[in-house]
């Protein structure tokens, strides 16, 4: 792993994608840039010995202790545990895999054979994409009752469309929003 601060040199791209950002407003192409400035290239063995070490030191801080009760519960009642995230598939499979849910949807990124290209491999799963997703699940799971959780104003149209959607750590802003819409806030500290 000693080729790692050698990253640092993607870094002086970051005022550039940074003001890419700044006038196309696109959230995929930002997420995609900066993990190609700086992760692109690097080995797939290298990427996972990198999230593991980070989950490794970090997994206690990672999640409020009512999150991790709610999941346990959902687990309890026998519901079927689906992580869905605009993060990337650089981390998130491993997050779940800890967590014992029964499925990730999430960011993925494309891979040129073992090395990271960092491009998008599918839609930034974010806004309208969630929702999306949600209605891909309802499909495979006919008739299953959904439960759903998020924290952003971008969460609300996927929250409003499933069975019981929660808003949870919410800004002012988003508390209101979904309050407006009949959808639950809760906080957790």
């Amino acid at each position: 792993m000693s080729a790692y601060p050698a990253r640092a040199r993607g870094l002086w791209l970051v005022p550039f994608v940074l003001a890419e950002f700044a006038l196309r407003r696109d959230r995929g192409v930002l997420k995609s840039r900066l993990i190609r400035a700086l992760l692109g290239g690097l080995r797939r063995a290298d990427v996972t010995a990198l999230t593991t070490n980070f989950l490794g030191r970090h997994w206690t801080r990672l999640f409020h202790a009512q999150a991790l009760a709610t999941l346990e519960r959902h687990r309890a009642a026998g519901d079927y545990l689906v992580i869905l995230s605009a993060s990337t598939d650089l981390y998130v499979p491993a997050i779940g895999a800890r967590l014992g849910v029964d499925r990730v949807v999430c960011t993925e990124l494309r891979w040129q054979d073992d090395r990271l290209d960092g491009a998008l491999a599918s839609a930034n799963r974010r806004g309208a994409e969630k929702t999306r997703c949600i209605e891909a699940l309802r499909a495979l799971h006919a008739g299953a009752t959904i439960c759903a959780y998020g924290n952003a104003r971008s969460d609300l149209d996927h929250l409003a469309k499933v069975d019981r959607g929660i808003v949870v750590n919410g800004s002012r802003s988003t508390r209101r929003r979904a309050a407006a819409l009949g959808l639950a806030t809760v906080h957790w500290s």
